[in-house]
């Protein structure tokens, strides 16, 4: 049986994750990654991701399918609203929907949400797929002088 497992990020594999942030089609889309991640950055980015943890209660988590590392994802706070990310090997791009259906009913069950947005950089072409899971075009975001569009998923009546 297959099993999605979440955990907290900073627990991670650090190699896992390098390997999963150096993937070519993973890279393509992540704008505010520039360069080779490499264990000086993991060491960081996970240093950030903890201290999310820390002050909010939330944050990325790692994802695991079958006991194997697929990715990470999760919420962060981006401005007054809570952002979902969701970051997976190409292996793994399949499950997205599950994994999204998993993190929708922790924002708005468990953690009593009202609303999350999410940020894709417009090399995502996959609007449509956003859309069909409810989320509505919100506005064009620059974050460190990079081009994204905001879209928002509010909770459903």
């Amino acid at each position: 049986m297959e099993h999605v497992k979440l955990s907290r990020l900073f627990n991670v594999d650090k190699t896992k994750l390098i390997e999963l942030m150096n993937t070519p089609q993973v890279g393509v889309h992540l704008p505010l990654l520039s360069g080779e991640f490499t264990e000086y950055d993991c060491n960081r980015f996970l240093k950030s991701k903890k201290k999310i943890w820390d002050k909010y209660g939330y944050g990325p988590h790692a994802i695991t399918i079958n006991n194997e590392f697929a990715g990470w994802g999760g919420f962060q706070p981006e401005g007054k609203d809570v952002d979902f990310a969701l970051i997976l090997h190409p292996d793994f791009w399949g499950w997205g929907l599950k994994i999204f259906k998993k993190f929708r009913t922790i924002a708005f069950e468990e953690m009593g949400l009202k609303s999350i947005s999410v940020l894709l950089p417009p090399s995502r072409l996959n609007a449509k797929a956003i859309s069909k899971l409810g989320f509505q075009f919100e506005s064009k975001v620059i974050l460190d002088e990079e081009n994204f569009i905001k879209y928002k998923l509010t909770i459903p009546s």
